[in-house]
């Protein structure tokens, strides 16, 4: 994980940390489910497109939870996922509220208000 970071550990919050990971996790699951879509449209053998389909299924299971980790965890990607999230309509129009949302929960999305207090 140290290759990863982009900041010295000991300069960084224990929470800063295991969001870090989640995020690199998540990323992980990701790839793998685009590898195993790549695989799945290469593959001649119907068996083999079965298991793998499978795979990437648990791949996808696997991004949902870290996903919900996140949720939990960051209160502006929550703001934003409730903004965002299981909506109907033009993705982009949802702007103005995603910055009421985190607005509402006091959250200062500037890059000053992004900053966390380190332990």
């Amino acid at each position: 994980m140290n290759d990863t970071l982009h900041e010295a550990r000991d300069t960084l919050t224990r929470s800063t940390l295991d969001a870090h990971r989640a995020y690199a996790s998540l990323m992980e699951e990701l790839e793998a489910i685009d590898w195993y879509s790549q695989r799945i449209d290469a593959s001649t053998d119907e068996e083999l497109k079965n298991m793998l389909s499978h795979n990437r299924e648990e791949e996808m299971e696997h991004a949902a939870m870290l996903l919900e980790w996140l949720r939990r965890h960051e209160p502006a990607f929550d703001a934003h996922l409730k903004t965002f999230l299981f909506t109907e309509g033009p993705i982009l129009e949802r702007r103005a509220d995603s910055a009421h949302a985190t607005e509402q929960i006091g959250i200062d999305l500037a890059i000053g208000g992004l900053r966390r207090d380190v332990a």
